[in-house]
């Protein structure tokens, strides 16, 4: 059965509850809830269905010839199983989302190292309140006018304001 190797998939639901918020806790619990109640029904159901007792029908059926044309139809009878063709795209978007989220958790290390760094600096540095301007300007060099390149207030180019 399809359904019976769909659902071999197990779900891990303690950490998919990790990440639900607080405020979605009844919804997931619902989805659980249902999930489950799927998964028994699909448990119960045999693997293979009952056989057809054809020969039962024979007897209680006055029109034999119908019941052995029925017969015939349902041996011949062969239902396609789809096929499974999204479950290989599936896992390719799986491995790029791992390898995007991989590249992605070290650029925020490397964010988180810079930020420190920073934090640091701000920690260490002199009160803004009792800084003089060539302090000012050695911490923060974005802040030194240009005296020479533009001699006239505001020492900065316009678009720079």
């Amino acid at each position: 059965m399809a359904g019976r190797r769909a659902a071999l998939k197990a779900i891990d639901w303690m950490a998919f509850a990790e990440r639900v918020p607080p405020n979605q806790r009844a919804m997931f619990n619902g989805l659980k809830t249902r999930s489950d109640a799927i998964a028994a029904r699909l448990r119960s159901l045999p693997e293979k269905p009952a056989p057809i007792d054809w020969s039962f029908y024979k007897g209680a059926v006055a029109n034999v010839a119908m019941v052995e044309e029925f017969e015939s139809k349902f041996a011949a009878l062969s239902i396609p199983e789809p096929v499974d063709t999204e479950t290989s795209k599936i896992d390719a978007q799986e491995l790029e989302a791992s390898k995007t989220a991989v590249a992605y958790i070290e650029g925020s290390k490397a964010r988180i190292s810079q930020y420190a760094q920073e934090l640091e600096k701000f920690k260490n540095m002199i009160p803004f309140d009792q800084m003089t301007i060539d302090e000012l300007n050695d911490v923060f060099p974005e802040t030194k006018l240009d005296k020479e390149k533009y001699p006239y207030w505001p020492h900065k180019p316009i678009t720079d304001l």
